[in-house]
Parts: structure tokens; sequence; C-alpha cells
């Protein structure tokens, strides 16, 4: 498969690192409005993990200055959107007009009637949505136990998410922009709860606000099924030393789950690697991974080139399940 990006930022230098390394896709070209980034400086571009940005070779590479431009290139075969939030329903409909299969960054939109508009007109499989926990193996594992059933059924979760004050990302908060800490934070978790356990039919939730917008959220959901008990709690904390923490614990029938990883100001964190307590009293703790939080993303783009190559549709790139979780979002926002 090959695969033009379309804006160079944070997520865009990780998914570059993860063309470099994946045996099933290829970046054929990108487009930027920056003169520096179409030279290949990618140098000031930093993140909350993984390496800093390098310069890199465009030699080879479709160097665009709009996506109508890359838009031309018939040896491209995917458009991976890695733009700001509010700009991602244009983008996408310009790319599937063109013919183009799609991969979007997360959220899909900034509102589930938007994303499910965009997930309508992808429906067969053209445009998907780069939810990257279940290709963490901390977070994969659940998906992968909840589909081959080797615990029994997942019953109950709590998931947690927080970060200290995101003050790079400007309109942090604003709905029409960013869409605050539910829609660029606990979407990830509202994902794999879907993938999870289905579709909640209400959330109740408690939260503080920043204009109008949750910041800090205490969510219960209901499902059809009485005996399920899920929750969600996260958002931003006042403190710059919080840095970053995300966890879970599930249960299923026969096991529970526990995992948590928290970063901190000062360069310190803390773990609880993942930890299965069985019903019978036995405790495992799997060796998962290689550490590296690029390769998730190389899994991504390898189930993006697979659906692309086998004309088949990815159960986790699914647009119409990242438009479900955008409702879930809406539904603690209430």
């Amino acid at each position: 498969m090959r695969a033009g990006i379309v804006g160079v930022g944070f997520m865009s230098w990780i998914h570059y690192l993860a063309y470099q390394r994946s045996s099933q896709a290829e970046l054929a070209g990108f487009c930027s409005r920056s003169e520096s980034k179409r030279s290949g400086d990618w140098t000031d571009i930093k993140g909350n993990f993984g390496p800093p940005g390098e310069q890199i070779d465009v030699s080879e590479l479709n160097v665009c200055q709009s996506l109508d431009e890359l838009l031309q290139d018939d040896s491209i075969d995917l458009i991976d959107i890695c733009l700001p939030p509010s700009l991602h329903p244009d983008a996408i409909e310009k790319c599937l007009a063109a013919g183009k299969k799609v991969l979007c960054e997360k959220p899909l939109a900034l509102d589930a009637a938007t994303s499910r508009q965009l997930a309508d007109a992808g429906s067969d499989g053209r445009l998907m949505v780069a939810h990257i926990l279940p290709f963490i193996p901390e977070f994969k594992l659940l998906v992968d136990a909840a589909n081959d059933g080797r615990w029994g059924k997942p019953v109950a979760g709590r998931f947690k998410r927080t970060i200290s004050p995101p003050d790079w990302i400007p309109d942090f908060y604003d709905p029409n922009r960013v869409g605050g800490p539910l829609v660029d934070l606990h979407v990830h978790d509202a994902h794999l709860i879907r993938l999870l356990f289905g579709m909640p039919k209400t959330a109740h939730t408690v939260s503080r606000k920043k204009d109008g917008t949750a910041m800090f959220y205490e969510s219960v959901f209901e499902f059809d099924q009485p005996d399920v008990a899920v929750s969600a709690g996260g958002g931003v904390i006042n403190s710059p030393a919080r840095g970053f923490t995300h966890g879970y614990e599930v249960s299923f029938e026969q096991a529970t789950v526990q995992f948590e990883f928290a970063a901190y100001a000062d360069g310190s964190t803390n773990s609880i690697p993942v930890t299965i307590m069985n019903a019978d009293g036995s405790v495992e703790r799997p060796e998962l991974g290689d550490g590296d939080p690029v390769s998730a993303f190389v899994a991504e783009i390898d189930a993006a080139a697979h659906s692309v190559d086998s004309g088949q549709p990815s159960a986790i790139l699914d647009a119409a399940i990242a438009a479900d979780a955008l409702k879930i979002c809406e539904m603690q926002q209430a």
C-alpha cells in the first residue's frame, strides 16, 4: 500500500516512523503548507512520547503544498489524515470524492452527528479511523480476550486517563476546534468500551467544567445488559506535575485484568504491569510487546494496509465504531 500524509505535526511524525518500519505499507508523499516541512525539516516536532522530529529525506517523496495536489497522485492508495480535528471532515470528504481510501487520526470529527455522516459515506471500508489503543499490547490483550472468549465475556470495567494542563494545544476546550478532554482524550477509552462492552444506552456524569466544557469527569455507563458495570474517569488536573496517567481494571467472567502507567514532570514513572487475576486464585504477569510505543503504530498502519490490499474492512479501524465513541463522549458531556 502506498500512502500520503496530510499535515505535518507530532502524529504525522509518529506515522512517518511507522511507515519506515512497516513491511506492508510505504510512504509515497505528504503535503504541508510549511516550506520548511516540505524541505524535510521536521526537527521542531516534539510530543509526549517517542523520539523528537528529525531532518527527513524527501528526495523520493511526492511533496505537495495542498491536499488537492496530493490527491492528483494516482499511485497513492490511501490518504493518512493527521490534521487538527476541526479539519478532518472536509479533508475526508475530499479524499473519498477523489476515490482514495482514508486513514484519519482520532477523533473522526468533533461531534457525533458529523462523525456518523462521515462513517456512512465511507461505510464500504474506504474510511478508517486510527484509534491506537487496540494496537497497544496492554490494551490489545483485552480486545483479543473479548473476541476469543478465553476468560468468558467482559462484565465490568474501570478506566482512567488523566493529563496535566495541555498548554501546548491552542483552543483545547473550544468545542469547535479541539473539543476538550472528552473528545480529545477520553475518546480513546470510549472507543475501547464500545469494542469490549457494546454501545451504552446512557451515561451518568459529574464533572468540573472550564468554559462550559467538561474538564475533569467521572462517568458510570448503563447498558442493555443489566449485569454489566462500567465506569470511566479522568481529564485535566490542575497540576503540571501530573504529566500523564492511564489504566484500567477489567473483569471477565473468569479473570480480572489490571494495568496502570503514570509519568510525572520530573521524568519519573510508576506502573502496575498487566496483571491477570484468574478465578482459580492464580496470578499471571505476561510479558507484552517490546516497550517501543511506535510499534503499536506500525501494527495500526499494517492493519490499514491489509484492509486496503484485501478489500476486507478492519473491525478495529471501523469508522462506525469511531462514530459510536464520539456519541459516548457526547452522552458524558450532557
